[in-house]
């Protein structure tokens, strides 16, 4: 007999994603206004956001740039600017958002060579330390903090710590960290962190954010290969107005604002850590007892998305079973490697271990319906 529906609290699917997400009814009501760009309440909210981002990765000498757009907006926007049209980067690559890094350098004629993984193996910090040396032409690294190709935690604060003692600049990819991981600026050494409202703050599509260092981004000015996506013109207009230079995504902020309060009220970066680790517990040890074989070894493992070798029984097909999952009210993903046949399913957005105990309970009795005994792969 088959489970009942899942259903959030607004009675949609559970994503059971890396973002968009399942988002709270508070954070999507806080949409139902319409706010004036350019009225002073709207200019004060867009304020008490931004400042809220920098408090969140520590904010001593750290402001915050909005950027439109999903969160590659961003990060091309921190590429494109950060970059000088001399300089040359060097990307760290165990996935599919380094590899998207060196498009980004392509697209904005900036140098760059990479160090690259498997996509289940994080960089080596010596490897890094040896290339920084062998290159004395490389001005900036960029790494991907939660890689969630295969949901890889690569080791930020040794990077961090490797790129400061060879005198280089720090560039971080924490789409899928910021908000849930710590990465606190006092500690960890970064130029800049290129972040989006949609993902561990638990807000909706449609902004991003780069967290600069502010000297390195006032002495960026000029360096940008393109008008909208230039952050130092785009922190000058807020600085001198606090209007965006073009129109912003009024009800995306507004919701991201709604956001915030509800992570500052579940205990900021601990307490929401703290959820997704609870919830990435309760599914892998669920999923592990039907036999199914997670990619990664918990040391390496993320708390944001879970990445599991397809099953090898004949029986089983993906596409029945993301079909049956979703008849039941999970969303799951496909997969992304290289490496291995597998799907993936998230861990964060509001959800606790209650939805995740549900999730592996509708697994099971997928499982039983295709007449697929376990899990594990071939």
């Amino acid at each position: 007999m088959s489970l009942p529906r899942a259903k959030s609290e607004t009675g949609d699917p559970l994503l059971l994603t890396p973002g968009p997400l399942t988002t709270s009814k508070s954070v999507k009501q806080a949409m139902l206004h319409d706010w004036g760009s350019r009225d002073p309440a709207f200019i004060a909210l867009n304020r008490r956001v931004l400042e809220g981002l920098a408090e969140i990765a520590g904010g001593d000498g750290l402001v915050t740039v909005p950027m439109q757009g999903s969160g590659t907006f961003a990060v091309e926007a921190m590429i494109g600017t950060l970059v000088p049209r001399d300089g040359k980067l060097l990307i760290l690559i165990n996935g599919a958002y380094g590899q998207r890094a060196g498009k980004i350098a392509d697209r904005a004629a900036r140098a760059w060579t990479a160090l690259e993984t498997a996509e289940d193996t994080p960089p080596d910090i010596a490897t890094l330390s040896a290339a920084l040396d062998a290159d004395p032409a490389i001005t900036h690294v960029f790494a991907v903090h939660c890689e969630t190709t295969s949901g890889i935690l690569n080791p930020i604060a040794e990077i961090a710590d490797a790129v400061a003692a060879k005198d280089r600049r720090l560039l971080v990819d924490s789409m899928s960290a910021f908000g849930a991981l710590e990465i606190n600026a006092a500690k960890v050494r970064y130029d800049a962190l290129a972040a989006s409202s949609n993902k561990c703050l638990e807000g909706v599509p449609g902004l991003g954010f780069v967290l600069c260092r502010e000297d390195a981004l006032r002495a960026a000015a000029g360096n940008a290969h393109a008008l909208s996506l230039d952050l130092a013109d785009q922190f000058l207009a807020l600085e001198r107005t606090g209007q965006y230079r073009f129109t912003p995504p009024i009800h995306v902020i507004a919701a991201l604002a709604q956001a915030l309060d509800e992570h500052r009220d579940e205990g900021g970066v601990a307490g929401r850590g703290g959820r997704y680790r609870r919830n990435c517990r309760t599914l892998i040890d669920g999923l592990r007892d039907l036999g199914f074989e997670t990619l990664l070894p918990d040391r390496l493992q993320a708390p944001i998305i879970v990445t599991f070798r397809m099953p090898g029984h004949p029986n089983f097909s993906f596409q029945t079973f993301y079909d049956a999952l979703a008849e039941r009210g999970f969303l799951i993903y496909p997969g992304k490697l290289t490496v291995a046949e597998s799907f993936r399913i998230g861990c964060i957005g509001r959800l606790d271990e209650r939805d995740m105990a549900g999730a592996v309970e509708a697994v099971r009795d997928v499982m039983t319906q295709m007449k697929v005994p376990t899990g594990a792969a071939a």
